[in-house]
C-alpha cells in the first residue's frame, strides 16, 4: 500500500472514531438532561439580602417572530421582581420593534423596565459624544449604554428572538453564583450559557385565526417586513424554497450543533458558546478588558481597546471573542464557562428562505473563520455525509482493519459502510431532535406560547418522519457546498442590514454601497480605506 493511502486511512479512521466519540457523548448529555424538568431553582428562595440583583439586557432589531412573547418572558420569571432590571435596547425610535418594546414597558410596569434608544446614547452623540467612540459591531454598539448603566454586577444578555421557562433566571444565578440545596455551596463560574433551540414556526402561523397573529406579534416574520402573515404558496416547490430555511435551521440546531455543543461544554477543553442567551458578572468583564489588571492582554493590540463591552465593538463576533476571553482571564475561584442543562433558549422562526439560511450559514461561518481558524476548517468533517466518507474509506482500506475484521477491501464495500454510517447517523439525530422538541424539560404554564411548550405538551409544530427526513437530507447535503463557499469563496459578511469584511488580523471594514470604507482598530475609526460603488473598493 503507497504511504500516502496508508496516511489517509489511518487519519480517516482515528478522525471518525473521535467524532464518533464526541457525538455519543453530547447524545448521551441531551438524553439524560432534556428528558425532564430540572429542579426548581436555588436563588429565589434565599434571604432577600442575599438574592443577586441582575441587569436582563435585551438588543432588538426589526420586527421577529413571536417578538412580544420572547420579550415578555422575562418578566415571568419566578425570580424576585425587585432583584430584577430589564433593558430594551434599540437602534433608533424609527424600528419596527421600538413601539413593542414601549407597549411591554407599560404592560408591566411593576418591573425596574427601560428602553435604550442608541441614538441617544451620550457616547455616542451630542456635544459629548462621538459616533467613532465605539467600533462598528450593530449589537455592542446598541447594548453599550445599557451595560454601562447596569444595575448591580450580573448581567445577562438575552437576545430578543429568544423566549425562556419561567425558572431559568434563577438557575442560570444558581449555576453562576454556585448556589445549590440545603445551603450548600459549588465553586462558581465566571460565564454561564444554555442550549440553544431553533423553531420553525411557519406550519402554525399559516393557519388563520387569533392563535396564529399571537404568534405572529403584531405580523413581524423573520425578514421584519410585516406583511401581516408569512404568505405560505401552495406549491410544494414554492413553499419550500420560500419557507424551508427555517426548517433547516431547526434541524441544525437540534442536531448536530447540539450534540457538539453539549460534548464540548461538557469536555470543557475548548470555549464553545453562541451568545443567545450568557450570564456573567460586570465586575470581571472590567477585569478582563483592563490591561491593567489582566496580563494577557499586554502587549497586543486588544490592549489599546476601551474597556468593558465596548472592548468588543470592533469584533464581527463578539459572543465567542466575550466567551474566549472569559475562558484564558485567570479569576481565582471561578471555574470557567458553565452550561445551565435542562434549560431552553427557544427561538421562533418563520419566513426563512433556504437561500436567507445558506446566507446565515455563511455569515456565521466567516465571523468565525478568524476567531477559531482550526475548528472552523475541520468542521465539514464533522457531518455525517463527510465523517461517514472518512471513515468508510478507513474501514475499507486500511490493513489493520481488514486483518482484524475481515472487510472487504472494495469500493462497494465502502459504499455499504458509508450507507450504514449515513443511516445510523440519521436516526440518532431523529432521536435526539424528537426529544429536544418534545419540550421535556419545560415547565408549561398559562403563559407559554404554542411555539415553545414542545410536540408532546401540546405544542403546534410536529414533525412526521418524512418531513423531517426531507430537512434533515437538504441539511446535510447543503453542509458541504455552504462550508465551502463559507470557508474558501470570500470574506463579507451580512449583519443587521450592513454589510462588513472580516480581515485576518480580526479587524472590520464596514463595507456600504457607494459609502466610504473604513478600518476600524482599537475600537475607533482609524483610516479610509477607500470608497465602495457596485460592491468594489475604488
Amino acid at each position: 500500500m503507497h504511504t500516502i493511502i496508508y496516511v489517509l486511512a489511518s487519519v480517516g479512521l482515528f478522525w471518525g472514531c473521535l467524532v464518533l466519540v464526541v457525538q455519543g457523548l453530547g447524545t448521551y448529555k441531551l438524553l439524560r438532561h432534556y428528558s425532564s424538568i430540572p429542579k426548581k431553582p436555588v436563588s429565589p428562595t434565599l434571604p432577600k439580602d442575599q438574592i443577586p440583583h441582575v441587569t436582563i439586557i435585551r438588543p432588538a432589531k426589526g420586527l421577529e417572530p413571536a417578538l412580544y412573547e420572547c420579550l415578555a418572558s422575562v418578566f415571568y420569571q419566578t425570580y424576585p421582581r425587585e432583584k430584577l432590571t430589564v433593558y430594551f435596547c434599540v437602534e433608533s425610535k424609527h424600528d419596527p420593534a421600538y413601539p413593542i418594546l414601549c407597549q411591554l414597558v407599560a404592560d408591566f410596569p411593576d418591573f425596574d423596565a427601560k428602553v435604550f434608544v442608541e441614538a441617544e446614547d451620550p457616547h455616542l452623540s451630542g456635544k459629548q459624544g462621538d459616533t467613532n467612540n465605539i467600533g462598528p459591531n450593530p449589537k455592542i454598539r446598541n447594548v453599550s449604554r445599557a451595560f454601562r448603566e447596569a444595575k448591580g454586577d450580573i448581567l445577562w444578555p438575552l437576545d430578543c428572538n429568544i423566549w425562556i421557562a419561567k425558572d431559568v433566571a434563577g438557575r442560570m444565578v444558581d449555576k453562576l453564583c454556585g448556589f445549590a440545596p440545603n445551603g450548600k455551596r459549588t465553586m462558581p463560574f465566571k460565564f454561564v450559557h444554555q442550549l440553544p433551540l431553533v423553531v420553525d414556526t411557519v406550519t402554525s402561523m399559516s393557519h388563520v385565526g387569533s392563535e396564529g397573529q399571537a404568534l405572529l406579534s403584531n405580523s413581524s416574520v423573520t425578514d421584519g417586513s410585516g406583511t401581516g402573515d408569512v404568505g405560505v404558496p401552495s406549491s410544494v416547490l414554492s413553499r419550500s424554497w420560500t419557507h424551508g430555511g427555517g426548517r433547516l435551521e431547526e434541524m441544525f440546531m437540534a442536531t448536530t450543533h447540539a450534540k457538539f455543543y453539549c460534548a464540548i461544554n461538557t469536555v470543557g477543553i475548548a470555549p464553545c458558546i453562541v451568545g443567545k442567551s450568557n450570564m456573567f458578572r460586570k465586575s470581571h468583564l472590567d477585569e478582563a478588558t483592563d490591561p491593567a489588571r489582566n496580563p494577557i492582554l499586554v502587549g497586543t493590540s486588544a490592549a489599546t481597546l476601551p474597556k468593558g463591552i465596548d472592548h468588543f465593538s470592533s469584533y464581527m463576533c463578539e459572543d465567542h471573542v466575550i466567551g474566549d476571553l472569559f475562558w484564558r482571564t485567570r479569576i481565582p475561584g471561578f471555574r470557567n464557562h458553565g452550561l445551565v442543562y435542562g434549560d431552553l433558549a427557544i427561538q421562533p422562526m418563520a419566513g426563512m428562505s433556504v437561500r436567507a439560511y445558506v446566507a446565515r450559514r455563511v455569515r456565521w461561518l466567516r465571523a468565525r473563520k478568524w476567531t477559531v481558524l482550526s475548528a472552523t476548517l475541520v468542521e465539514h468533517g464533522v457531518e455525517s455525509l463527510v465523517c461517514c466518507f472518512y471513515l468508510s474509506f478507513a474501514l475499507t482500506t486500511h490493513p489493520w482493519v481488514h486483518d482484524t475484521f475481515g472487510i472487504p477491501q472494495t469500493w462497494p464495500a465502502l459504499a455499504s459502510c458509508w450507507l450504514l454510517g449515513v443511516t445510523l447517523w440519521m436516526l440518532v439525530d431523529r432521536v435526539v431532535s424528537k426529544r429536544l422538541h418534545a419540550g421535556l424539560s419545560i415547565a408549561v404554564d398559562e403563559n407559554t406560547p404554542s411555539f415553545a411548550a414542545g410536540a408532546s405538551r401540546g405544542g403546534a409544530e410536529k414533525r412526521p418522519f418524512g418531513q423531517w427526513l426531507l430537512a434533515w437530507l437538504g441539511r446535510e447535503i447543503l453542509a458541504l457546498p455552504i462550508w465551502t463557499w463559507a470557508v474558501f469563496l470570500g470574506t463579507g459578511v451580512n449583519w443587521r442590514g450592513r454589510r462588513f469584511r472580516v480581515r485576518s488580523d480580526m479587524t472590520v471594514v464596514a463595507m456600504d454601497e457607494d459609502a466610504k470604507v473604513t478600518k476600524v482598530t482599537n475600537g475607533r475609526v482609524s483610516e479610509e480605506v477607500g470608497v465602495i460603488r457596485n460592491g468594489k473598493i475604488d
